[in-house]
């Protein structure tokens, strides 16, 4: 038997790696620093409104504000991260460059007057509109255009949170339930670890959270799969009451800018009951103080939801991810208590449990929890992660993903159905038409 070696294959390989190597690099470039400055601007606006309390007043004028932005200059862009989806799952004419300056925006402007939303949509959709409008100059066709639009979406993802492996893996996973997209592994990567790169040399840093060691055995995995029930419940609930306040506010007031004014004031209406700030904004305070006491308030995770559905469903702009941490966060530090657990691995569990179940992203919130708190943990991140991703059934924050591999033996969802016509069908009763979009 001879053996003869041919080049050729490895030849070819090269040049695709050298030719993505250098798009996906500019695209993670573009990405990072369009993240860093969102979120020093988001630090800022943050810092301005926690100094200026009287601030919060002003959200029904600046939902007005978001509202006029939108109606007048976003025509086309109201999807959001489910335009990214629809993009690259039928590629045509790309997301509109105007989409990144818009959402840093209005999100920058939410987060100004208090409302409680999150920063991953922005840095994703400023990623994505920014790999699109790069794709377009250079005339990439529609094909590698959705390859460059994905690693957009990873280099938003990888920047924003400080996880560039995470937001390789999230952005072939968040496209469909069940699914991964191997034709933009490498663009992925590289757009991801990047664009963490250039955020950091902009000199931006991300929270820091410790989780002590722990003993696994039997008593504590059977602990974590009970916790995930109750992390996959809330990240329904969340899903469910953003697209009811949505629909709600789309049916009663038709004018679309008049609904983020509105909502400005049942969210003041929800400050006064509480009587407390802490639900606004990102929630990081949140966050840390489940990693760091004994206990938060007992149903701080449900008020987050609340705070956030509102702000989000009337038309606020900005992220689900960051309060889903929070949601997660604070629900695993009420659960350690009753559960038994140590409240920082609990608040940990709960912080990427909440989101893989919201997501349907298990494998991408799993190595986000070994990136931010140690491979040590890895196996109850992963038993968390898997568990709530498939408690929370086929519903999520992210209606145009679409069911690749239906969860468990679920009958009768057709090959490419969205999550939107999942909820639809199981709204009123009718079959799923998959040539409906």
């Amino acid at each position: 038997m001879s053996f003869r070696f041919n080049p050729t294959e490895q030849l070819l390989i090269g040049r695709y790696l050298l030719k993505w190597t250098i798009l996906a690099s500019v695209v993670g470039v573009l990405g990072g620093s369009a993240s860093a400055l969102f979120l020093v601007t988001l630090d800022l606006a943050t810092e301005t409104r926690i100094a200026h309390s009287y601030l919060i007043y002003f959200l029904p004028l600046g939902g007005l504000l978001v509202g006029l932005l939108y109606h007048y200059f976003g025509r086309g862009v109201e999807g959001g991260n489910n335009l990214l989806l629809d993009q690259i799952h039928e590629p045509s004419s790309g997301v509109p460059a105007k989409l990144a300056p818009l959402i840093l925006v209005t999100t920058v402007l939410t987060h100004l007057v208090g409302g409680s939303a999150g920063r991953e949509g922005t840095a994703v959709q400023m990623g994505g509109s920014l790999a699109s409008w790069f794709a377009r100059l250079i005339r990439l066709d529609a094909v590698h255009g959705r390859i460059l639009l994905m690693a957009g979406v990873s280099a938003g993802f990888g920047a924003v949170f400080g996880t560039p492996i995470a937001g390789l893996v999230f952005g072939l996973e968040f496209l469909a339930v069940g699914r991964l997209r191997y034709d933009a592994l490498i663009p992925c990567l590289v757009a991801s670890l990047v664009g963490d790169w250039t955020c950091i040399a902009w000199g931006v840093t991300h929270t820091p959270y410790a989780v002590a060691s722990v003993t696994l055995g039997p008593a504590l995995v059977g602990k974590v799969v009970l916790a995930s029930f109750a992390f996959a419940m809330a990240s329904i609930a969340f899903a469910e009451l953003t697209v009811a306040i949505h629909a709600a506010f789309a049916r009663v007031i038709r004018w679309p800018v008049l609904r983020p004014v509105v909502g400005g004031m049942i969210l003041l209406g929800l400050f006064w009951l509480v009587e407390t700030d802490i639900y606004l904004g990102l929630g990081i305070p949140l966050i840390v103080d489940s990693f760091t006491l004994d206990e938060v308030p007992r149903w701080a995770f449900l008020w987050k939801i609340v705070f956030t559905a509102v702000t989000l469903g009337c038309g606020f702009k900005g992220g689900e991810v960051t309060p889903l941490f929070c949601i997660g966060a604070t629900l695993g530090c009420t659960l350690a208590a009753l559960l038994g657990m140590p409240a920082d691995l609990a608040a940990a569990l709960g912080f990427v449990a909440v989101f893989a179940g919201a997501s349907n992203t298990p494998l991408a919130c799993t190595i986000m929890g070994i990136e931010l708190f140690g491979s040590e943990h890895a196996v109850c991140l992963a038993i968390a992660c898997c568990s709530a991703y498939l408690w929370s059934g086929h519903r999520g924050i992210y209606l145009a993903q679409r069911i690749d591999t239906p969860k468990g033996d679920h009958p009768g969802v057709p090959a490419d159905a969205t999550l939107a016509q999942m909820r639809q069908t199981k709204l009123n009763g009718t079959p799923i038409d998959t040539r409906q979009g």
